[in-house]
């Protein structure tokens, strides 16, 4: 059975599209499927594939295609095309430099926001609970994308959510280093729900700690991984 093209999949999308589709919201659906791990690193975009799965016009492509270029997400390669852009082991650091500023701060001031926001975290957990209970461990990976989206909307500014949204974006990139899903994803639902659970009680400090302590596991984690794969290839 020949493994479907994932820029194919993208026409499940061109309902959210319609006739005055924005090179915006083209964007925001390419960069949906990264978040989601449909395109993986080093996938060459097609202009002609994708223009014909969302429906749109080759300069709305572009403009696209441009938008993401900007965001790290994509490059551009002379004389060969877009390709989703593949991460290095510094990129990995530098994320995490920006993930302990956005939430770790955002997690200091939970108390003085909205207790559905402070729900959702722990809404987050549970979807990631009930995939590994089936086995699904990408969707794990996912549901912890949802997870780590809710801590940074803990500091009620729209400009937080849209850095996170970027920058969990590439942060899926990087998950793609992990061959075995399961090994990486299973060891970060209990510290997971242990954060959510400390959010519940109040324990707004207690939580911001041990966030960096997962932070600093997940980092190490992922920068050994990255130069395994530099060291063999």
């Amino acid at each position: 059975m020949t493994a479907a093209d994932p820029l194919e999949l993208l026409s499940e999308d061109r309902s959210l599209l319609d006739r005055t589709s924005t090179a915006e919201r083209v964007a925001d659906v390419l960069r949906q499927r990264i978040i989601d791990g449909a395109l993986a690193p080093g996938t060459r975009l097609s202009e002609e594939t994708a223009g014909r799965a969302l429906a749109v016009s080759r300069n709305t492509l572009r403009e696209a295609f441009r938008l993401l270029v900007h965001e790290r997400l994509l490059v551009h390669e002379f004389h060969r095309g877009v390709f989703v852009r593949v991460l290095s082991a510094e990129d990995v650091i530098d994320l995490y430099r920006m993930r302990r500023l956005l939430e770790t701060g955002a997690v200091r001031r939970a108390a003085e926001v909205d207790p559905e926001l402070v729900a959702a975290v722990g809404a987050a957990v549970t979807e990631g609970e009930r995939a590994a209970g089936d086995e699904r461990w990408w969707d794990v990976g996912t549901a912890n994308m949802h997870f780590h989206q809710a801590l940074a909307a803990l500091a009620g500014s729209p400009r937080v959510d849209d850095a996170m949204r970027q920058l969990l974006a590439e942060l899926r990139l990087a998950f793609h280093v992990m061959s075995r899903p399961r090994e990486f994803h299973e060891a970060y639902l209990g510290l997971n729900r242990q954060i959510a659970d400390l959010l519940d009680a109040g324990h707004h400090e207690a939580a911001a700690v041990r966030l960096g302590d997962y932070f600093d596991q997940a980092e190490t984690q992922l920068v050994a991984a990255y130069r395994e794969a530099t060291d063999q290839a």
